[in-house]
């Protein structure tokens, strides 16, 4: 049952070089530059996503993920949902409006993947960028590079994906989309969305927690995502693999590395969910057509490579 989480909000990226990271995120992907804080991390956001920012940089001494925040409905469905995460017996950190410039009030948990996440119900509009809410255009004409229109999910590597699952179907109400099984049943990964998307968030099971795989970002066409491989070889940007089809989600997809070894991925198509669809099942011998249709064979990086 849906409990008023509506979309992934933001993720918070640690990176070595916060201005080295700037030619990844905001030239070559082509994300919007919107402010900096006096802790010196930089807000990003891509063209058509309407709230200010999407992605935070932090500078620090190991790359990964600090955290992604889930955009809910309202302040009351933040209290309630806050609730119950504590009647789950979850830590929960109360952070003030204001802590992520322009981001009203943030309740973040750790997940039993060792991952944190926060929701939150405020973050201010500034409307698609360079449209406007009048008879707009089509596109802005002053897009970079990949020119991505909005952060679309995270895959993450981490403990319990079994208990994280539970947490996430029965606290926030995230449906379960796909799944790979291994032969005994369990799940060795699941792929939920709380909206009509093929996944917001997905786990893989792994023996060490809290592991960040990617930050993905959604383009319009298959052409723009081959665009996005020339970009990549053009700036020598390292790549994982790809242009490839997903089996998982189908949709058309490239890997890559930011300057920090941060894997991200630009992406087109894929599937729907409503909330009355049964779970695609994918079985865990045959995870390399699931992951690469085409090769049918899995990279090695894309298993190994985590931050």
């Amino acid at each position: 049952m849906r409990k008023g989480v509506m979309r992934p909000g933001h993720v918070q990226i640690r990176v070595l070089d916060v201005e080295e990271a700037l030619t990844h995120y905001r030239d070559l992907l082509g994300l919007i530059e919107m402010d900096r804080d006096d802790q010196g991390r930089v807000y990003l956001k891509g063209w058509t996503e309407v709230d200010k920012f999407s992605v935070v940089l932090r500078e620090a001494d190991t790359a990964g993920m600090d955290f992604m925040g889930f955009k809910v409905l309202d302040n009351d469905t933040l209290s309630g949902l806050e609730q119950e995460l504590r009647d789950r017996g979850l830590g929960v950190e109360e952070i003030p409006a204001g802590e992520l410039n322009s981001c009203g009030r943030r309740v973040r948990f750790q997940a039993p993947s060792g991952h944190h996440f926060e929701l939150y119900a405020e973050k201010e509009q500034t409307g698609k960028w360079g449209l406007s809410k009048v008879n707009p255009e089509a596109w802005p004409r002053d897009l970079k590079g990949m020119k991505a229109t909005r952060f679309d999910h995270c895959l993450l590597y981490g403990t319990d994906v079994m208990a994280t699952y539970e947490l996430f179907r029965d606290v926030l109400g995230f449906d379960l989309a796909e799944q790979v099984v291994d032969p005994e049943g369990n799940k060795a990964a699941v792929f939920l969305t709380a909206s009509m998307k093929a996944h917001d968030i997905a786990f893989i099971e792994c023996p060490e927690p809290g592991k960040f795989h990617h930050a993905s970002f959604f383009l319009e066409t298959w052409e723009d995502v081959l665009r996005a491989a020339d970009l990549i070889s053009m700036t020598d940007t390292s790549l994982d693999i790809g242009p490839t089809r997903h089996g998982l989600t189908h949709g058309k997809t490239i890997y890559f590395f930011d300057p920090s070894g941060n894997r991200s991925e630009v992406f087109c198509g894929g599937d729907y969910h409503y909330p009355d669809h049964e779970p695609v099942t994918w079985k865990a011998e045959d995870l390399g057509k699931a992951i690469f249709y085409h090769d049918r064979v899995l990279n090695e990086r894309f298993l190994s490579v985590l931050t």
